[in-house]
């Protein structure tokens, strides 16, 4: 009688629902496609036993770029769809109770009026109004001027320096973008709470003005980094400034905390492979939500699973420059190219990192208010 051996764990009735996660997860690495067979089927296995189960369903990795003669991806268009950028009509407008173009309207200052008068002061009434005051902090934020060259229609710069920091320490900015964000997001039909959110980080330069920096030996710069949480329409959910020595595997823990402990309702956030690994374990351990690793196409470690019914799961083709749009990914770069709109943002120019912050809070809240003001 002849011996048999161990049966096996993965079964014929298996093998499509192998196929279906590595046809939704292309780039995932054993590790991952594992994890999720076991949530799908709760089968346990090896990395050996995994890849032998992958062989059987014809399922292999391919390394290095996809090909670009590969009819399965999509076609980069004949005609180029005409520039979104630029200054427009709408761009040059000047309401008439503007001092600057970076002042509130009217119907700005109306969203927000309730947030910075409703202090509660006892005594003496303020000096300045409240309005002023913030056009004040759009002009440094937007501008990028230093506080001692703010111009004479406002108020001295050592009272305008000192609400501003008082604010910051109040949280007063972090909630007008929370406001704004809310209206936005209904807006735009989707609901006031996000389930998903993008997490990358940016290093920026620093000022010779003192205070916390470091250098980034992958990015070469000297300065700070821009740990920044996003929604999937690119608005900033939570904000997080250390060194720029700072590891964006570190730097995640203290953003994906703050952005937990206001928005519980998050299920998946989406980062690239410098989250991978322990990170995004953490990440999952420690809050509970899935942590999806967006990776390049051409990435040498990873590769793309291929079936031979499908060939190449990549579907996404680079242009003619070699450029590939990665999902998900592009909305927190967006996020950042918005953020350097305003000038003060540029370089870090403060000592504390609580004032970089803020600063990102304020530019963020001042083109909300213009979204949702303005009338296409």
């Amino acid at each position: 009688m002849a011996r048999r051996g161990r049966p096996k764990k993965v079964k014929p009735e298996h093998l499509p629902v192998l196929r279906e996660i590595v046809t939704d997860k292309p780039l995932a690495t054993l590790t991952e496609i594992r994890d999720a067979l076991a949530d799908r089927t709760g089968i346990s296995l090896y990395i050996g036993t995994l890849s032998k189960a992958l062989q059987e369903a014809g399922i292999t990795r391919h390394k290095g770029a996809p090909d670009e003669s590969s009819d399965n991806g999509d076609p980069p268009p004949e005609a180029e769809s005409p520039a979104r950028y630029g200054y427009q009509d709408r761009h040059r407008q000047q309401a008439p109770e503007q001092r600057y173009p970076s002042c509130l309207t009217d119907a700005e200052w109306k969203l927000v009026a309730d947030i910075f008068d409703g202090d509660g002061h006892r005594g003496t009434p303020p000096r300045y109004p409240r309005r002023l005051l913030v056009d004040a902090c759009c002009y440094v934020v937007r501008s990028g001027c230093s506080w001692r060259m703010l111009p004479q229609d406002f108020p001295p710069w050592q009272t305008v320096y000192r609400i501003f920091r008082r604010w910051s320490e109040q949280g007063k900015f972090e909630q007008m973008h929370d406001r704004l964000r809310a209206q936005w997001r209904e807006r735009e039909g989707r609901d006031p709470m996000p389930s998903a959110a993008i997490l990358d980080a940016q290093s920026t330069r620093h000022s010779p003005q003192g205070g916390t920096s470091g250098y980034d030996a992958g990015k070469k710069i000297k300065g700070r980094k821009c740990h920044v949480l996003v929604d999937t329409l690119g608005l900033v959910l939570a904000v997080s400034v250390t060194a720029a020595s700072v590891q964006d595997r570190d730097g995640a823990h203290p953003v994906m905390a703050n952005g937990m402990e206001k928005y519980a309702g998050i299920s998946t956030v989406f980062v690239d492979t410098g989250y991978a690994g322990r990170c995004a374990q953490t990440i999952n351990q420690q809050h509970g939500i899935t942590v999806e690793v967006v990776r390049h196409p051409a990435n040498a470690n990873v590769g793309r699973w291929c079936t031979p019914n499908q060939g190449d799961l990549f579907t996404r083709q680079p242009d003619a420059k070699g450029f590939t749009v990665l999902p998900k990914r592009w909305v927190v770069e967006r996020t950042h190219a918005w953020i350097e709109k305003a000038r003060r943002l540029v370089m870090h120019h403060d000592r504390r990192v609580e004032v970089s912050e803020a600063w990102v809070w304020l530019a963020a809240g001042r083109q909300l208010l213009n979204r949702l003001t303005h009338t296409a």
